[in-house]
């Protein structure tokens, strides 16, 4: 049976049974259900993954009616927080997951969360909005990606994350380098507000995603009974790379800061230049300002009125006057 992209009434957006380590094999929710609940025995690595879209109004409610998730998952759902984090609940992992967009664009509104339920033999996942991680996996699996385990699919899902979050740290050290570049040879133009955008996308990244690791490495010491030694170690190595991840866009974020602190003493140094030549000019031009204002007056008794030179004698001592302040001016820059 195929099943397509967001057709399920129900709010599932994709359905896959694992067995003896064979590619998946799609499910619906019904068949999904009846298969946790048979009697048949079940592999200790057999689980089935169930992806909903939270933006459907009958999603939860399927949830609820359907599959055994533990409480939590559903408080992790309505909580304010959406800060990532991974919990064990009843010997079933609660994770809250922060992803960027599908068709991320590099702006701060398009990060959203990832809800995951992880148990012995069901990996039930939610989000709101399509998330690039998510939907990598989603594609892989679909394309006959195996997975070995319900902790394997959790450890995959941290891979494409990791995968992704690589690929936003090149992409911005791109365009980094290339301001950088126009900076050095004079024509960054309007280009401070990219920085900043740049630099808002990281910051909110790793507000959100700095608690992941921390979160996973807690889990490593005191793991559910159900997870193998194997699959502990795997998620152990993805959290090592996750970290280091983490850590780059740190360096990216902090070189980031330091170019836009560059680009401000350029422009305080523009700033100044340009408020110190409007000062000369008006300096040179305040002996004619006077003079010309003195001999403006509508009143009697102005000198060299009815002197034959006058006019010339006026500019003579404006002339004076002007080099005397421009050689003031030249001497005191």
């Amino acid at each position: 049976m195929q099943i397509t992209y967001g057709a399920d009434k129900t709010g599932l957006l994709c359905g896959y049974r694992f067995e003896n380590g064979a590619p998946g094999v799609p499910v619906d929710l019904a068949e999904a259900a009846a298969w946790l609940r048979s009697d048949t025995p079940k592999g200790v690595a057999d689980f089935v993954w169930l992806h909903f879209n939270l933006s459907d109004a009958a999603a939860e409610a399927c949830i609820r009616k359907h599959l055994d998730a533990v409480p939590e998952f559903f408080e992790a759902l309505h909580a304010g927080s959406r800060s990532t984090r991974i919990e064990d609940a009843h010997d079933t992992l609660i994770a809250v997951v922060n992803d960027v967009a599908f068709e991320f664009a590099f702006d701060p509104a398009e990060i959203a969360s990832l809800w995951l339920n992880v148990g012995p033999h069901m990996a039930l996942s939610a989000r709101s909005h399509p998330l690039r991680s998510i939907d990598r996996m989603r594609d892989a699996v679909k394309h006959g990606k195996p997975l070995a385990s319900s902790v394997a699919f959790l450890n995959q899902l941290l891979m494409e994350q990791g995968d992704v979050l690589v690929h936003i740290v090149r992409e911005t050290t791109v365009q980094v380098d290339a301001i950088e570049d126009k900076f050095l040879v004079g024509r960054l133009h309007n280009r401070r507000a990219d920085l900043g955008k740049l630099r808002r996308v990281l910051v909110r990244l790793q507000r959100l995603l700095a608690p992941e690791p921390g979160a996973l490495f807690r889990l490593l010491r005191l793991p559910p009974p159900w997870i193998s030694e194997h699959d502990l170690e795997a998620v152990r190595q993805a959290t090592e790379e996750f970290s280091l991840t983490i850590r780059n866009m740190s360096e990216l974020k902090e070189r980031i800061k330091l170019l836009q602190e560059e680009i401000a003493a350029q422009v305080s140094e523009q700033t100044n230049q340009s408020v110190f030549t409007l000062t000369v000019v008006t300096m040179l031009a305040l002996p004619i300002n006077i003079v010309a204002g003195l001999l403006g007056m509508n009143v009697g008794g102005i000198p060299l009125a009815d002197h034959q030179h006058g006019f010339f004698v006026v500019v003579a001592i404006i002339v004076v006057f002007t080099a005397l302040a421009g050689l003031y001016v030249y001497r005191k820059k």
